[in-house]
């Protein structure tokens, strides 16, 4: 890897934007063909060895996603129509995945449902074996010989709020689900997590940093991809921004693996999107496809605050989570510290037990505000829209509530007032940071980006391999779906060495 710092304008056969999960996996996977000269393109600060990592990069026990880290981008956000907020990004080797809480469950068997026909669970599962080595579980559903370790926490190693939400939640009636990755998994168990000896091991870890030392593979940190290149359809290469100033990249193939924020936002400034929005900025329109930037979806997430009864402790490096109870539609979340805790500098200084809407009915849109690359885009999750949606939340906060004053949780803690009204429903809102679907995949140019081989409608030789083409949000957190799809599209992308 190059340092950062002035340098020529140059070319490859391939070009990654963002070094992320998803950027992580294929750039590792393209680079093995020795022929094939890939540069993989990072805005962030870039690290050759994991030593290299600064402590809240390493410690899993900690999510430096805060308002000062300088590991992540912030975008400013409308959650609902009126409630804003702002949403974190990651921008580093390792992208979002170096500095999440290591959760690293799969999407189920139903939400493939949505997705083409031939990116079905049969299709899907040999790569979700291949990128894992999963230290519980083997037999056909579990890989154990991947890159990425994966490890559910003991119950001797337990936060004392974990075992306590287990311990009800299963008096409650809901079955034990030991093994969250495994097709038709319900109930409360473990989480599956990308952690090994309290640190996390991610695809920048797994499958970039060991294959730096590849000829034919360069990653360029410090650069911001400011515009795709064009001659008509066809792309020619890539502007870029660094210390330097500007420079520009000539390649054939360029795959986006920005994220499902930076991706559509990437996109517009090249001129590819909703012709009416991009005219009305002066773009030159190269496809006019409106799908980018419309109805992405996330998982919106109430929290239930409370206070320790006694005083609790959390040991070096815990995960954020542990166990969590999954329904059919919501995810219940017993963190294992406050989101300050969590968070260096989010100012959210009270533990909560997280109620999360894992299929929401809500859409959001990214939109651009000006065509100058440096303006972040407008992001409008429109939660709660829908009624069905804030019916489904209404319900699970209650019976969170309940779980809260039962058995072994209502010993160890004490939980705030519940009203489940819209109004308390939005003073309670999060949003869990899985952005998905905004430049989806399928095959109508009217509703999708991409086809079912990650190749932008309209124009040869861009492809996007991240969060933003899935069809639907998973009804699991999205973090080994990603990393699935970039594993199994570094076999599917038709590129020239």
């Amino acid at each position: 890897m190059e340092p950062d710092g002035p340098h020529s304008d140059e070319s490859a056969d391939v070009v990654v934007v963002g070094a992320g999960s998803c950027g992580s996996v294929l750039a590792g996977r393209l680079s093995e063909d020795p022929n094939r000269r890939v540069l993989l393109v990072e805005s962030g600060p870039g690290h050759r060895i994991p030593s290299e990592y600064p402590p809240e990069l390493v410690d899993a026990g900690v999510l430096p996603v805060g308002p000062d880290s300088r590991w992540v981008w912030p975008y400013p956000v409308n959650l609902t129509s009126e409630r804003s907020g702002w949403i974190a990004r990651g921008r580093v080797l390792g992208g979002s995945g170096a500095v999440n809480g290591g959760y690293f469950v799969r999407a189920q068997v139903d939400d493939f449902e949505h997705w083409p026909a031939s990116w079905s669970f049969d299709d899907v599962l040999p790569s979700y074996r291949s990128i894992e080595s999963d230290a519980d579980f083997s037999g056909p559903w579990h890989g154990t010989d991947g890159p990425i370790p994966v490890h559910r926490e003991p119950r001797d190693r337990w936060h004392p709020v974990t075992t306590a939400f287990a311990e009800v939640a299963l008096a409650a009636g809901h079955p034990e689900d030991r093994d969250k990755n495994a097709p038709g998994s319900h109930g409360v168990g473990p989480v599956p997590l990308n952690i090994r000896n309290g640190v996390r091991v991610g695809p920048a870890s797994a499958y970039l940093l060991p294959n730096l030392g590849r000829p034919n593979l360069t990653v360029r940190s410090g650069a911001t991809v400011t515009r795709v290149l064009f001659d008509g359809t066809r792309v020619t290469g890539l502007d870029i921004v660094t210390d330097s100033g500007r420079h520009t990249i000539r390649a054939s193939t360029v795959v986006l693996t920005a994220g499902a924020v930076a991706t559509p936002h990437l996109l517009m400034l090249s001129g590819v999107g909703d012709a009416r929005h991009l005219r009305g900025l002066g773009i030159e329109v190269v496809a006019d496809l409106p799908a980018v930037g419309s109805d992405f979806s996330d998982h919106p997430e109430v929290v239930l605050p409370y206070r320790y009864r006694r005083p609790v402790s959390r040991t070096s490096r815990m995960p954020a989570l542990q166990v969590t109870l999954n329904t059919d539609d919501i995810e219940m979340r017993p963190y294992t510290a406050s989101f300050g805790d969590l968070v260096p500098g989010s100012g959210i200084g009270r533990p909560c037990l997280g109620v999360v809407l894992m299929k929401p009915h809500s859409r959001g849109e990214i939109r651009l505000v000006s065509a100058d690359p440096g303006d972040p885009p407008s992001v409008s999750y429109r939660y709660l829209e829908s009624a069905d949606d804030r019916d489904v939340l209404r319900s699970a906060v209650t019976h969170a509530a309940d779980l809260m004053r039962t058995g072994a949780m209502s010993d160890l803690v004490d939980p705030d007032g519940v009203d489940t009204s819209d109004e308390w429903l939005s003073e309670h809102l999060g949003t869990s940071l899985h952005l998905s679907g905004s430049c989806r995949m399928g095959s109508d140019t009217a509703t999708s980006v991409v086809d079912d081989r990650c190749r932008v409608h309209g124009v040869d030789g861009l492809f996007i391999v991240d969060t933003s083409i899935f069809p639907a949000i998973p009804s699991r957190g999205p973090h080994a779906t990603a990393v699935m799809v970039a594993e199994r599209a570094s076999t599917l992308l038709q590129l020239s060495s």
